[in-house]
């Protein structure tokens, strides 16, 4: 018989591995959606695709403004924490 801890530990892989392949399903489903609803938005409005603007300057800094607001949104808390504790 295997002792506690190694059962323990079986335990704690087989839930993390559960959950974790889970967690990616959940996310590869919410991915291929947003895609298959952006491929019909396009389909129903072809002239809304205007290649110039994926290259353009602006277009880098509109995605630079909402990368850094979502990261400010979604880490803002854990920012905050650290900071109160010294970190």
């Amino acid at each position: 018989m295997i002792s506690i801890l190694a059962q323990e530990r079986l335990l704690g892989f087989a839930l993390g591995t559960v959950s974790m392949g889970g967690f990616v399903l959940h996310q590869r489903r919410a991915i291929y959606r947003s895609l298959a609803d952006a491929d019909a938005a396009a389909a129903e409005s072809p002239f809304s695709y205007q290649p110039s603007e994926i290259g353009s300057r602006k277009s880098s800094t509109d995605l630079a403004h909402v990368w850094n607001k979502t990261v400010d949104e979604t880490l803002g808390r854990l920012v905050v924490y650290l900071s109160s504790r010294g970190w």
